[in-house]
């Protein structure tokens, strides 16, 4: 029997690792994030793009997942073989604070992102910083996910379309705690 595969989506800093790693918790579905395989050493591409598309289409091929991401690339491997499409449609204003505040915390912390890549203040001039890309990229992806879940090539997807973070926690809080 298959179980849940489920595609998560959103613009950056919406939170889509934070919802995606739980859901999977709560079904006990892997959990795999595209930009631990999008992002390498000293924010090269991590992998080949070939490579990392095997590893995306095995991955979708598997009985139970949760994929957090937004690359277009992937997106042809992995929404044919989900069940499910969480959509993280926030407000601008929210993303915005989240992704600052998220932004912040790391410089400072210097936390490891993905492949010993951490967050530099420098960066956040940079075009594709998570701060300037959420800002640049919302009513972009907005228009592109209303479009998507409407499209029937995608009509096979039960799609969730989350516009406040308590819709996420409502979300989580009616799928069981697995049992141990």
């Amino acid at each position: 029997m298959t179980g849940p595969r489920v595609a998560v989506v959103g613009t950056s800093g919406s939170g889509k690792t934070w919802l995606a790693r739980r859901l999977a918790e709560r079904l006990g579905a892997a959990h795999v994030e595209l930009d631990a395989l999008q992002h390498g050493p000293g924010w090269a591409q991590a992998t080949p793009a070939e490579l990392r598309n095997r590893t995306v289409a095995a991955l979708a091929a598997t009985d139970a997942w949760v994929v957090d991401g937004n690359y277009d690339v992937t997106r042809d491997l992995v929404w044919p073989q989900a069940t499910a499409l969480v959509w993280l449609d926030y407000p601008r204003w929210f993303v915005m604070s989240r992704v600052v505040r998220r932004s912040v915390a790391r410089a400072v912390t210097r936390r490891e992102l993905w492949n010993g890549n951490r967050e530099d203040w420098r960066g956040w001039f940079d075009a594709d910083h998570p701060i300037r890309w959420a800002w640049s990229t919302h009513a972009e992806r907005r228009a592109r996910y209303t479009q998507f879940s409407a499209a029937p090539e995608w009509s096979h997807l039960r799609v969730v379309r989350l516009a406040r973070p308590r819709q996420a926690r409502r979300l989580l809080a009616a799928i069981a705690e697995p049992t141990r």
